[in-house]
């Protein structure tokens, strides 16, 4: 029966849906789709990044003192390993493109690793920062920041926007990880091919569109007035 089943599977070609005339036009209406989809996520994105910029006007000395908790090394590394993601991920697209089925699997299951590395060590930053009892809330204690006690509340509010905006991230991380990991062995099979690669293409630019928010949140959190 597992045998039968892995037959089906490894068979199986996804075809042209009835609303199509070709497989092109399938392809360019996926593509829209996906970038009206993007669309509503950079107004997302862009009304988080509005009101960052608003409180940090607002709260300047509280922000700068809070940025300075943030660990620059693990950010930079992470940026490192996001983009090298964004080359595997433009490397699976053209190899389902040029019918190369077994460097587009390749090239996938390398992106989903480095997604987990990021995350991996996006997680060990939460972890540090709870032991720093810097995690908005009760226990919240930020003595080590120099400021007064009554001002306690405006580096909670930089920690809020930290770890709501890079926790939405990581969120979106994980959508894209099962995603690509699903594309994984359908890519070796051959499910994907040069006329039929419209769920690839879309899966890359919703993975390049993940890494340049990044690519925003980390100078704006970990590097804007650190040095000031």
């Amino acid at each position: 029966m597992i045998a039968g089943w892995w037959r089906a599977f490894r068979d199986y070609r996804p075809g042209l849906a009835h609303q199509f005339e070709s497989a092109e036009q399938q392809r360019e209406a996926a593509s829209l789709g996906m970038w009206v989809f993007l669309a509503t996520e950079v107004l997302f994105f862009g009304g988080l990044l509005a009101a960052y910029t608003v409180y940090r006007i607002l709260y300047f000395d509280a922000f700068k003192a809070a940025s300075h908790e943030l660990d620059v090394a693990i950010g930079a590394v992470n940026t490192g390993v996001l983009l090298t993601s964004s080359l595997t991920m433009a490397c699976a697209v053209w190899g389902t493109q040029t019918g190369r089925r077994r460097a587009a699997g390749l090239f996938l299951l390398a992106t989903f690793v480095l997604g987990a590395v990021f995350l991996g060590l996006k997680f060990y930053e939460y972890w540090h920062k709870a032991e720093q009892h810097l995690v908005p809330g009760h226990g919240f204690h930020a003595a080590q920041l120099g400021l007064p006690e009554g001002r306690w509340g405006e580096a909670q509010m930089f920690f809020c926007l930290y770890f709501g905006l890079t926790g939405l991230h990581a969120l979106h991380m994980l959508a894209g990880m099962a995603f690509v990991l699903g594309a994984v062995l359908p890519s070796f099979v051959g499910w994907f091919r040069p006329r039929n690669h419209g769920f690839i293409e879309g899966l890359g630019l919703y993975w390049h569109f993940v890494d340049i928010v990044w690519v925003f949140l980390f100078p704006l959190l970990y590097l804007v007035s650190r040095h000031e």
